[in-house]
């Protein structure tokens, strides 16, 4: 297709009529692609959630093993990921090693 003959107005309606046409057919694409999601969950007895959940990343999480335990109080423990939790600040403020807390 030759567009250098078209005036810079005709490509401007041109732009907008290949955009409203792209974004008829992204909705059809969804519509179909939903009614297969559906078939395919229905299949397996299963709803379009449980499959899009475990497709996105939300299903059961894991958690990461424990790598540091409270020496007074066991159900205390850090996996070493994210922010220190207080128990392990006031100990490191006391002077203590982060070490010593850690499992073997």
């Amino acid at each position: 297709m030759d567009i250098s003959r078209y005036s810079a107005k005709e490509l401007q309606q041109l732009k907008k009529d290949i955009d409203k046409e792209l974004r008829e057919r992204r909705k059809q694409d969804v519509k179909e692609a939903q009614k297969e999601l559906k078939n395919l969950a229905d299949r397996f007895g299963l709803t379009v959630t449980d499959l899009v959940a475990g497709a996105a990343g939300k299903g059961p999480s894991r958690k990461a093993p424990v790598q540091y335990r409270h020496p007074d109080d066991p159900t205390k423990g850090w996996s070493g990921r994210g922010r220190k939790p207080a128990w392990i600040k006031e100990w490191e403020a006391k002077g203590r090693s982060i070490k010593d807390l850690k499992i073997n």
